[in-house]
């Protein structure tokens, strides 16, 4: 396993008590390696399990297709079922890497006490070589990111070890800041309004709960672009981006000024470096995208990653936009990304003038009209079916939508 590099500790925000002048969050160093030693950690019950899916064919309309996405078959843990069949709509092949993941803490060493999440990637006996480069890359690209202790981004899950067994298993330690993942959010909050609209009697505290959810929704995104703009501007795609590749330290709306949105499931990630670009066991697929999509040279092949995020990132929007808004059971994530990929053929504002006849969708309508509709704008431009037309991470991340600025 790799050696560790410097890396700094992140301190999460207290989502609980009084609201409080925020301070600045302080990044300390706190070891110069990842802890590679079995004995400085302590396992505790298993969260679960999951497996990862591979898209191996594209038949989107778009060019460039979805990217990888990584699915859990155990709700607690964020995965849900429309996420699986959204897949499988496609041509999906299942791989046999089947992951376990257990709570646990450190129990020596200057982080005794730090609460973790270990993810259990199979061994050799159990004949996964799939699983050794996921987790192999998954680490490389851990490593890579919190090599600079003045560079680390609070918005990419932190990895304080790994270690192999006897058996071959590789463990990730990773620290604990949260359980709930953005999937998890849109599920409760889309159910909760079930529950709470007989009693939702009263205009003001309707529209109190609306502009908190707004705040909540916009901040999360907000975590995920900064993430992912770290993962770039650092020659790396992340190629699993959705809702249920995002962890929370809360999923309760009138704690949003704490929220701490985090980026996981790296495994699937890829170097772009101009050395690296076209190369890659796991990357293969969107190699051959690219080279589909009429990405010839290194740098066009690079644009093509990077754009091939940027989908992801448009349709974890739309998700974000849609769900967390619309009563559960009104719209779900195959339902939506049929009505913009298939029925309106990424044509974003077409589907808006759909959406804005349906008054069980008025809310998300409202959210992505905010500024004068810079949630379509930014959808659309994301959205692009040619790839060459859609903005890199750091724009996305400026948009006055995603800045908050038009609450």
């Amino acid at each position: 396993m790799l050696k560790a590099l410097p890396a700094r500790f992140l301190v999460s925000p207290e989502p609980w008590g009084r609201r409080r002048r925020p301070r600045p969050r302080s990044l300390r160093p706190i070891s110069a390696a990842l802890m590679t030693n079995p004995a400085y950690f302590e396992v505790g019950r298993l969260l679960g399990n999951y497996g990862f899916m591979n898209i191996t064919s594209y038949s989107s309309s778009q060019s460039g297709g979805l990217p990888n996405d990584a699915v859990n078959q155990d709700l607690s843990l964020g995965y849900s079922p429309e996420e699986i069949e959204r897949l499988r709509v496609q041509d999906v092949g299942e791989g046999q890497v089947k992951i376990r993941l257990y709570e646990g803490r450190v129990v020596q060493g200057p982080l005794k006490g730090t609460q973790t999440v270990f993810k259990v990637y199979p061994g050799a006996i159990a004949g996964a070589s799939e699983a050794n480069l996921m987790a192999l890359n998954e680490l490389r690209t851990h490593a890579f990111l919190q090599s600079d202790a003045r560079d680390i981004c609070e918005n990419i899950q932190f990895l304080l070890g790994a270690f192999e067994t006897a058996t071959g298993e590789q463990w990730l330690a990773f620290r604990d800041d949260g359980r709930y993942s953005a999937a998890d959010y849109a599920k409760i909050t889309s159910e909760r309004q079930l529950k709470e609209r007989p009693n939702f009697w009263n205009p003001y505290d309707r529209a109190y709960k609306l502009e908190l959810r707004k705040y909540f929704v916009l901040r999360l995104l907000n975590g995920a672009m900064c993430g992912l703009v770290h993962m770039h501007n650092h020659d790396r795609l992340h190629q699993s981006l959705g809702p249920s590749s995002v962890v929370l330290n809360t999923v309760a709306e009138k704690n949003g000024y704490y929220l701490l949105p985090q980026l996981r499931d790296l495994a699937f990630s890829v170097d772009i470096g101009y050395s690296s670009v076209g190369v890659g066991a796991l990357s293969d697929g969107l190699w051959r995208r690219a080279s589909a999509a009429g990405a010839s040279t290194p740098l066009e092949k690079r644009a093509f990653g990077v754009a091939d995020d940027i989908y992801g990132a448009g349709l974890l929007i739309a998700y974000m936009a849609f769900i967390p808004f619309c009563e559960a059971g009104i719209m779900d994530s195959i339902s939506l990304q049929r009505l913009l990929e298939n029925t309106f053929r990424l044509d974003i504002y077409a589907a808006r003038e759909y959406c804005l006849e349906d008054d069980k969708l008025s809310e998300a309508v409202n959210f992505l009209d905010l500024g004068d509709g810079a949630g379509w704008e930014l959808l659309q431009a994301m959205l692009n079916p040619d790839y060459r037309k859609r903005p890199i991470a750091e724009a996305v991340l400026n948009h006055r939508f995603i800045t908050g600025a038009l609450l």
